[in-house]
Formats: structure tokens, C-alpha cells, sequence
């Protein structure tokens, strides 16, 4: 089986580890188009940090939270009897006997059935800070990775979820200078509405994990053998996307390849707008459910015909819609929009070419 490694983010690999080397004082989203490389930027990092400094890394993808119990248990990771004195050694704090990184907050069995028994976000909350500072050693601030928090976006525990998350994120970052904290998010709605949260104004940091440009694009196929007919080819059909990169790394015939894939992403967008077209639809938007106009998402991706991002004033129900179905990216910070990759754009020409 071919191994593939991590390529070249120099500018993000810089950009973190300037974080990483400072004191903690924002709340670092680091946020890009659906498989641009945002999850495996982090880890790599997270491989190559000092030994003393602790990473909790929690990852939301692909999990149903609809309330606190099944938050609860994605946020820890229980510790059994087999490990419970080494649980008791970090917590005087002896720290050294502990792997370098947690898929969850360590937490003691008993300890967590009580959290879990008495439904206290806040107590959850003020373990999860002692953790963090029995792990603060050596001016070394431990480091923790909320991977998709969009998931508990509309989790209400005595209010939104979300919003005590945060406050308990700026207490640990401006307020505490205690630990760092990395949000991973792919949902650009869901960043649209962070944001505008006054709440974070002043308090948080943007880093945008794109796909890889030209240039890297070419250099990582090249350390695969491509040709430069297969190169040009690659980058025609798949843009810098990593993870269609790594899908031509896996076959002979690469223009077969993206030709192929081409055609699956035709059919899928084609599909979803005749649906529309035939049956219409409504979808949660702004707190009430809105009619999603087929003409209008039409309009919306015409734009899209002669230049690859296009402006956008605000957010409408289409534009929620087609970002919802993973077919365009927006990004708030630029108020721009623009197909969630190269096979995208393309696709998105030839369904509408007759538009």
C-alpha cells in the first residue's frame, strides 16, 4: 500500500507555530473548502510539538450530539480502572507518564458518571480548565483541537451550548492565557455566524486552510512520477483539492480518472437542481423555514460561469442551500463565494451551460 505524506504548508505550518509559540490570547478557527487539508495541517503540527506540551484533540465529525449526555461523552475520554492511578499521578501534577495527545478530555470513570449524572455544562467546564492547568508545564501551554464544532451549533443545555463554548474559550485563551485553542470548521455558514458574534469580536483569529495553489499542486504530483501532461491534466479537472490529488496517485490512467469523476460530479449536481426544479424545497434559514427558488440558485451559480469567486452582499436561502450540498464555499471574511473545488466549477459549467 502507497504511503502518502504530508506536503508542503509552509505558510499555515508558519502561521500556527507562530501561535504556538506565543501566549495564548485568541481563539484560532481555522476554517476552508470541505477536504482541503484542515484536519491533517493540525495533526501534522501536533506530531512534531515538544514532548511536554499536551494536545486534546475532540473530533465531532460524523457524530449526532442532540443533547448533553451524548456531548458529554464525545468531550471526554474515560479513564478505567487499569489506568486510574496514572489519571491520580497527572492530577498532583505528574504529567510525563501520558501520551502526548488525548482523543478527549482524560477523566476518571466515577468522576464522569458524576458530571454526567448531574448535567452541569459548568462543572464539566471547570474540570476541563484543571486538567489543563495540572498540564501546563515548563511555560509549555498544553493545546486543544475542537475538530467540526458545528455540530452542536443548535444544542441548547439552559441556552445554546455554542455560546458557553465560547465564553469558555475566551476564558482560556484571553482572559487565562492557559491554553491554546484550535476550531476546525468546513461549514462556512456556520463561520458566517461566527463571525458576526459580537461575542468574538476581539477575541478570535481567522486562518484559511485552502486547496493547495499551482505550484504545490504540481510539486506534489511530481513526487508521485506524474507526467506533465498528467500534471496539467490534474489540475484542469481537480484544482489543488488534496483529496482528489491523492485518488490519481492511486490509479494508471489518469485521464480515464478525472474523467470519470468528472461525470459522477455532472450527474450528482445535475440531480440535485432537477429535484429542485421538480419538487422545490424549504430549509431552515434564519430561524423560520424559507422557500429555496430554483431560478435563484440558477442565478446564483451563473455567476460562477466566468470567474472562478464571485462577491456576495449576504446570505440568502440559496446561497445556504448550495453551501449546505457541498457545492459552493463561502468565505465571510472576503464575502465571496466560489465552487468547493476545481471539479466543481467545472461541473457546475456544464449543468448550467444552457441556463
Amino acid at each position: 500500500m502507497r504511503h502518502i505524506e504530508f506536503h508542503n504548508r509552509e505558510k499555515e505550518t508558519k502561521e500556527i507555530r507562530d501561535i504556538l509559540d506565543a501566549e495564548p490570547s485568541l481563539i484560532t478557527f481555522a476554517y476552508g473548502p470541505i477536504n482541503s487539508g484542515k484536519t491533517e495541517l493540525i495533526n501534522n503540527l501536533i506530531k512534531n510539538l515538544p514532548d511536554n506540551q499536551k494536545v486534546f484533540y475532540i473530533n465531532l465529525r460524523g457524530r449526532f450530539i442532540s443533547n448533553y449526555d451524548e456531548f458529554v461523552r464525545v468531550l471526554f475520554d474515560v479513564e478505567h480502572e487499569a489506568r486510574y492511578e496514572r489519571i491520580k499521578e497527572f492530577l498532583k501534577p505528574m504529567v510525563n507518564v501520558l501520551p502526548e495527545s488525548y482523543s478527549g478530555i482524560p477523566i476518571p470513570k466515577d468522576l464522569f458518571l458524576k458530571l454526567f449524572k448531574e448535567n452541569e455544562v459548568e462543572d464539566a467546564f471547570v474540570y476541563i480548565e484543571t486538567v489543563l492547568r495540572a498540564f501546563y508545564k515548563n511555560d509549555q501551554n498544553p493545546v486543544l483541537v475542537i475538530d467540526e464544532l458545528q455540530v452542536i451549533g443548535d444544542l441548547k443545555v439552559d441556552g445554546l451550548l455554542i455560546y458557553k463554548l465560547f465564553n469558555f474559550f475566551v476564558r482560556l485563551t484571553k482572559e487565562l492565557h492557559l491554553a491554546h485553542v484550535f476550531v476546525i470548521t468546513s461549514d462556512s455558514l456556520f463561520l458566517e455566524q461566527v463571525y458576526t458574534e459580537a461575542m468574538l469580536q476581539g477575541r478570535s483569529r481567522y486562518l484559511l486552510v485552502d486547496d493547495f495553489d499551482h505550484d504545490t499542486t504540481m510539486s506534489f504530483l511530481e513526487n508521485y512520477g506524474f507526467s506533465e501532461e498528467e500534471k496539467e491534466l490534474a489540475w484542469h479537472y481537480c484544482g489543488g483539492k488534496p483529496v482528489y490529488l491523492v485518488e490519481l496517485t492511486k490509479v494508471e490512467d489518469v485521464e480515464k480518472m478525472v474523467a470519470k469523476m468528472l461525470k459522477i460530479r455532472i450527474s450528482q449536481i445535475g440531480e440535485l437542481l432537477n429535484s429542485l426544479r421538480a419538487y422545490g424545497e424549504e430549509i431552515e434559514f434564519r430561524g423560520g423555514l424559507h422557500e429555496v427558488v430554483y431560478d435563484d440558485v440558477v442565478r446564483e451559480l451563473s455567476k460562477l460561469k466566468e470567474n472562478v469567486c464571485h462577491a456576495y452582499e449576504y446570505i440568502t436561502p440559496e446561497i445556504s442551500y448550495l453551501v449546505r450540498n457541498n457545492i459552493i464555499f463561502v468565505d465571510p471574511l472576503e464575502n465571496t463565494m466560489k465552487a468547493q473545488s476545481r471539479m466543481d466549477l467545472l461541473a457546475i459549467r456544464e449543468v448550467i451551460a444552457d441556463a
